[in-house]
């Protein structure tokens, strides 16, 4: 058995372990055009001493697109005009609200998903 030429014409190399100023670029991008996150949560209870709140779904929003959500249990799927119409999906029994809580804007970016840990 001989082993044949690779027939791709790139050969391989290793990425490099120093950012250059291309892959800084690439994550300058992404900062800038990064979705929002938020939590859909439900609340109950009739004053803050009695209240408990749970995430039933999450969403991510552009500044000129639409909203998508889905469950944390995967079953409902939603794309939306606005995040705040996803609370009267989740708006539940007498006694429980939902709200809106959102993530902080991110403020770094990187290539592997450990250096964005």
């Amino acid at each position: 058995m001989t082993a044949e030429p690779s027939q791709n014409p790139r050969p391989a190399t290793l990425a490099p372990t120093v950012p250059g100023p291309f892959d800084r670029e690439l994550c300058e991008l992404v900062l800038d055009t990064a979705p929002r996150l938020f939590a859909v949560v439900q609340v109950c209870g009739n004053s803050p001493a009695d209240a408990d709140g749970w995430v039933v779904a999450w969403g991510l929003v552009d500044d000129d697109g639409p909203t998508h959500v889905i469950s944390v249990d995967g079953q409902a799927r939603m794309t939306l005009a606005s995040p705040e119409r996803a609370l009267r999906h989740f708006a539940g029994r007498p006694g429980i609200t939902s709200r809106l809580v959102w993530l902080a804007q991110p403020g770094a970016a990187g290539l592997d998903r450990a250096e964005a840990a």
